[in-house]
Formats: C-alpha cells, structure tokens, sequence
C-alpha cells in the first residue's frame, strides 16, 4: 500500500499551505527592495512547523532565517537548512559553542560577548555577532549609554580573530501603531548608533531593525534588511486592517470534525459553570478542540464553520471540547446530523479568520496561531501545484504529531 494512503485523516488539524507562505515572503520581498528579508521561524515557525516552512522561505527568496533561541536554529541545520541563520535570544545555558561550529549568528546585547568570545576561542573559529542597541523597547540590547565601549570591546576581539561582526540591530515596540512617534526617535536612535559602530570601524554586513509592521509602513526602517514573522504567515500586524488589504494570503486552517450532536430542552445548561443556557429546545454540537489544542479557554463566542454556516461556540471551552449550538431541532439521530461534519475553527474560504479568534480572546493574531499546540496534527498542502502533478497530494501526507 502507498504510504500516503496508508496515512490516517488527523482528528484535529492544522493546515498549512506552502503557496501561500511563498507568495507572501515574495510579496514582502518585493516590498522591501533592495532590503533583503529575513524570514522568523521561530516559535516553530509561529505553530506552522519550522523546517517545512523555512524550506519553503528560503525557496521563495529569503535571505535569511531567524529565530530566538540557539536550539531552534540547531534543530534546522540539523534538518538541513543551509542559509544564513539567526538567534539573538540567550540564557547562561544557551550552547554557544554549537552555535558557533553551526555556523548560526549570534545576536548579542551585553553579557554573551564573553560567552560567545570563550566559544569561538576553544573551537579556534571566529564567531559571526549581529550587536543589539536598544532603541526604546528596553528588553534586551545595549543601553545607549554603554554602546560606545560595548562596541570596542567588540572590535578588540574581531581584531584577536575570534569574531566578526557582521550586523547592528534593534527591534521596534510600537510599529503596529503607524500613528505614533515613538517609532521616529527608535530609528534616529539606531541611526546613530550605526553612525557610532562606523566611525568605531565595525564593517557589517547587515542593518536591521524592520519588523513587518515596520516593512509595510515605514520605509525609511528598511535598512539592508527586515526580520518578516506574522506577514509571512498571512496575517495583518494592525487594527482594522485585513490581511487581503496587505496583498497577504493566510497559511492556516485550523479544522476538525463534529463529535457528538444531540438535542437538548430549554434551560439545558453547557460545559463548565453552567454560564451558558439554552433559550429554547436546540441542537448542541461538540467540538473537539479545547484549550489543550491550543483553543483558548475565555474564546466563548468564537466563530466555527460547519457545513457551510458559522456558529458561535457556547458556554466555556475546556481542555479537549467545545459546544456550538446550532438552533435548529429534529436533526440529531438522522442523516442530517452534524456528526461527522468538518468543523474549521480559522482559514479556508468563507471561513472564520484568526482575527475573529482574537477577538474573541480578547487576544491577538499572534498568539492565536502560536498557541495551537502539538496534539495538532501539521499537515502540508501546495494550493499552487497543478492537480495532476501529485505535489499537491505528496505535500498533504507530510505530517508532523
């Protein structure tokens, strides 16, 4: 038997579709000329599933990819990708020395130069450090004041051979809001602490500071690179403002099917705390998604599609399940019950969108997509393949628990 016969349906089912995730970094690359984009797979790829999707970047044109941990980047050169890598987020236990003999640049704020110098000098290869200056976000980077020294002590060490530095960045904390100035004094601010590391001697390769809000809107961010994650997944960074409006196609579809289907009285209270009340005799439908999938628990409202009608999901979700009611009687027990039927939380024509999750979350897109957890199933499909070639089919049956 084929293999990919042999591959069961998932119960539950996050889709990703690799055209889309290839027309959006082409999209945004074209945006950003002659800035080159690096493509953020971290968070395993915001839950779309890292390697499938860095594959598929670096295919599309990104020129590089980034993610916040070294492990994250360990795991793809282990699959291996090849292309410029990047992971700027550490702790005392983060494995320099892999990093290092993985050819993976470190970004680095302060502390790690030490750590990353040690490395570099034990393996007898130069590290390659991307420095952070931190521009008003105040998380990690280099205080302004400190960035002078920081910046030589750096140089004293590419001049022993035991690193280079290859880029300066910053990240901005409020691009998602165009109207705000703050947005103007970060960019004068890593300006000149470009204009420091110059005059200091640093010869990079990179600038970079851009986020996708920042490569949408601000084109004066661009520099020599911008670090793409929630528009390479399809999904808008502002308020009000949808993904199609952005040239951007979605990735995920987020299904499952109906569970149980089952008529219940007036006044028949659903799930926990019983904060839900049927007002009148109805059909109760079961979701098999909770908040161990990734669903989360206060989404009460959030909009599921089944057979081609959206329903809003009631009472409280928990870990495994969720209720819709479906406000219609005499269909449970009979061909047309729902049990059985797809059920698409998010993505898909006509469906419901991952901003309506948020929404109803009180959330954000970007916690909705990375949240879906690994009890998931990720499965790949190929929208732009032609039907007859069978990639569309060969992508379906790749799946990953």
């Amino acid at each position: 038997m084929n293999y990919l016969e042999a591959v069961p349906p998932a119960e539950r089912t996050a889709v990703v579709d690799l055209a889309a995730i290839r027309h959006n970094i082409r999209h945004l690359a074209e945006l950003v000329k002659p800035a080159r984009l690096m493509a953020v797979v971290k968070a395993d790829a915001y839950g779309h599933g890292a390697l499938e999707v860095a594959r598929t970047a670096v295919d599309a044109g990104a020129a590089w990819l980034g993610t916040a941990h070294i492990s994250e980047a360990l795991a793809l050169r282990t699959g291996g990708i090849s292309a410029p890598l990047m992971a700027w987020l550490h702790t005392a236990e983060s494995d320099f020395s892999a990093a290092v003999a993985a050819n993976i640049d470190i970004g680095i704020s302060g502390w790690e130069l030490e750590a990353v110098v040690a490395a570099a000098r034990e393996l007898e290869v130069p590290a390659r450090v991307h420095l952070k200056i931190d521009t008003g976000l105040g998380r990690n980077g280099c205080p302004e004041e400190l960035w002078e020294s920081f910046v030589g002590q750096a140089l004293a060490y590419q001049e022993d051979g035991l690193l280079r530095v290859v880029g300066i960045f910053s990240h901005l904390a409020v691009a998602d809001e165009p109207q705000r100035r703050e947005t103007d004094a970060q960019l004068q601010k890593f300006r000149d602490a470009v204009a420091v590391a110059e005059d200091a001697g640093v010869d990079h390769e990179v600038r970079h500071i851009a986020n996708t809000p920042a490569a949408l809107s601000r084109p004066d961010s661009h520099f020599d690179m911008v670090r793409i994650g929630l528009g390479m997944y399809g999904l808008s960074p502002f308020p009000g403002q949808g993904a199609a409006e952005l040239g951007l196609r979605p990735a995920m579809t987020l299904k499952t099917t109906i569970a149980n289907c089952k008529a219940v009285p007036a006044g028949q209270g659903v799930s926990y705390g019983l904060h839900y009340k049927t007002a009148e005799p109805t059909t109760l439908a079961l979701v098999p998604m909770g908040y161990a999938d990734g669903v989360p628990r206060v989404a009460t409202g959030g909009p599921v599609l089944v057979d081609g009608e959206v329903f809003p999901v009631v009472g409280r979700i928990a870990m495994d399940q969720m209720v819709i009611d479906l406000g219609r009687t005499g269909i449970a027990g009979t061909p047309e019950s729902f049990v059985g039927k797809e059920a698409v939380l998010f993505g898909g024509e006509g469906a419901p969108s991952v901003d309506e999750w948020a929404a109803a979350s009180g959330s954000i897109n970007y916690e909705i997509i990375t949240r879906i957890s690994g009890r998931v199933t990720r499965s790949y499909v190929d929208s732009d393949a032609p039907a007859a070639s069978g990639s569309a089919t060969a992508a379906a049956g790749s799946v990953l628990p």
